[in-house]
């Protein structure tokens, strides 16, 4: 549905053209610079259709939702983008936000309790396995892969 969405909007810029066409107004300066305001915008929709059709295409999914295991924790598999630590304050647990890219370049957030910066170094693939304990996720395992 939102392609669909989409196409239609990539296509009322170039309706608006042809009407600045037919009036005769393309000659003026209101009329030429409105026509390229309105192919520039209808450019920019083609090109978010025409990438939304080739990921459709190379089916490439990502799931945002982390695996469930047989042992009842969450595993997220990907490569590393980056680590950020964020200390809380006083009786709060600090937190990292991890950054995971799957092969087809879509991004991932994962936050978790403490500090895991040497944990999850930065451009490795890995399969990370936690659990959610007190409303946190806590890091149980590491694979490096």
């Amino acid at each position: 549905m939102m392609l669909v969405i989409s196409v239609l909007l990539a296509l009322v810029p170039l309706l608006g053209i042809v009407w600045i066409v037919l009036y005769g107004s393309i000659t003026t300066v209101d009329g030429l610079f409105m026509a390229l305001i309105l192919a520039a915008m209808s450019g920019i929709v083609a090109l978010n259709v025409l990438l939304e059709l080739r990921k459709l295409r190379s089916g490439s999914r990502v799931s945002s939702t982390p695996t469930a295991t047989a042992s009842g924790g969450l595993r997220q598999r990907g490569k590393v983008e980056s680590v950020q630590f964020y200390e809380s304050g006083v009786g709060q647990p600090n937190k990292s936000i991890v950054t995971f890219s799957d092969a087809g370049g879509a991004s991932n957030l994962l936050v978790l309790e403490g500090d895991m910066r040497n944990a999850l170094p930065v451009g490795q693939k890995l399969d990370v396995t936690f659990r959610k304990e007190s409303g946190h996720n806590v890091l149980v395992d590491v694979d490096y892969a």
